[in-house]
């Protein structure tokens, strides 16, 4: 099946979860994805549960679709190895330390005078410059380092951990984008060029209220979490239902339409509530007016509809098995089912970039622990059988199968 990346080759050599994300759905556009897999263990996700049969869904979750390379880069002809696949990529990426590629004898300067047309994207939790970049770093390192950490929690309490990987995500997706424009502007000039694209960067590019709100009032409004409602909009937050908890969007001009949904227009002329400043002064009683508004509906299902009716943003707070099982997810495809050979049939997050002349998508497996290291190194360097052997025989090379 063809699809929007088709043709372009990708050789990667990122681990766990912000690089891997970024090849994966590369890989989902059709893209072929080389994963270089440091001899001799690989990847160390392939140890992250859930595990069954010695097989890790959290592996096969973000590199479906990705040939495995198990390949000892530290041996003179294993590195000879990943200098010819250089020549014949359109796009390297990792998210190693910042200069270890360059210590493998793979920086930037290397690659590049091996192809000048490559696109090479580094992920680092801080970048290639700058007093923290000789950091290593997690995706909860660059939150905290960002301001974002100390947002998020009960105000009384210390701020809390979200059990989801936000910043590794989304900075593969800030990296797939700058791939995808370095490619677009490859194909105008025919140059390619190197990529930095940082965790810390990424989140911190997420304040949209807080950065610009502390430097414009010169740190008379320090920005902090809330708990469970914004502190600069009112109504907006995590409001108490009878048997789950519903998010309320009522912020601006969307104050109206909530007054009048739980039938107390009068509140749009009163003096505590009529702006947002005030809303927000008073945010404590105007949630117990909403919750107990809430509360003396038949049912939570019954307040949604009246507040939907009423074209209010709101919605359930769902848990992420109501999430996976909800018709909404299912018909779009944004938990999809996904079977595998050793695992069988689980349920994985979806395919998240749709295209009108791509509509379906592709049906892709992970690899076994350097599964393709034959079909590689023979359709892409035309080696023999014999020199492969030999390859395997000197431990430049390893497979779990072959």
């Amino acid at each position: 099946m063809e699809h929007i990346l088709s043709g372009y080759k990708i050789l990667d050599f990122t681990h766990f979860l912000a690089g891997p994300t970024s090849t994966r759905i590369m890989a989902e556009m059709g893209a072929e994805v080389i994963k270089v897999e440091l001899f001799p263990n690989g990847d160390a996700v392939r140890q992250l549960p859930f595990m069954k049969g010695g097989r890790s869904a959290y592996y096969v979750q973000q590199n479906r679709g990705k040939k495995s390379l198990c390949i000892n880069v530290k041996d003179p002809k294993g590195l000879a190895i990943i200098k010819q696949l250089l020549g014949e990529v359109d796009v390297v990426t990792e998210n190693y330390s910042v200069g270890a590629m360059a210590r493998m004898g793979l920086g930037w300067e290397d690659i590049h005078k091996i192809n000048p047309r490559i696109v090479m994207s580094s992920i680092t939790a801080f970048g290639q410059t700058g007093p923290l970049s000789h950091l290593s770093g997690f995706d909860a390192i660059g939150q905290a380092y960002a301001g974002v950490t100390d947002m998020i929690g009960d105000p009384n309490g210390p701020p809390s951990f979200p059990m989801l990987g936000i910043g590794d995500v989304m900075t593969g997706v800030h990296s797939l984008a700058a791939i995808g424009f370095a490619l677009l502007h490859r194909e105008k000039t025919g140059k390619g060029q190197y990529l930095d694209t940082t965790l810390l960067d990424s989140y911190f590019h997420c304040h949209e209220i807080n950065v610009q709100i502390a430097s414009c009032t010169e740190g008379a409004v320090v920005p902090t979490r809330s708990g469970s409602h914004h502190f600069a909009l009112s109504p907006a937050g995590i409001f108490k239902g009878k048997k789950r908890y519903i998010f309320i969007a009522g912020l601006l001009h969307l104050w109206e339409p909530v007054a009048r949904a739980i039938g107390r227009e009068d509140l749009l002329t009163d003096p505590l509530f009529e702006t947002n400043e005030l809303r927000v002064a008073n945010n404590d009683a105007l949630v117990e007016i909403i919750e107990a508004w809430i509360q003396s509906q038949d049912s939570d299902e019954v307040a949604l509809k009246i507040l939907e009716d009423m074209h209010v943003p709101v919605a359930p707070i769902l848990s992420v098995k109501e999430a996976m099982d909800h018709p909404h997810l299912i018909e779009r495809g944004t938990v999809r089912t996904i079977s595998d050979p050793v695992l069988g049939d689980f349920q994985v997050p979806g395919m998240p970039l749709r295209f009108s002349d791509f509509p379906k998508v592709l049906p892709l497996e992970a690899a076994n622990l350097g599964e393709h290291n034959r079909e590689i190194l023979s359709t892409y360097l035309d080696y023999s059988d014999g020199e492969i052997d030999r390859l395997y025989k000197d431990n430049v090379i390893k497979t779990e199968v072959d």
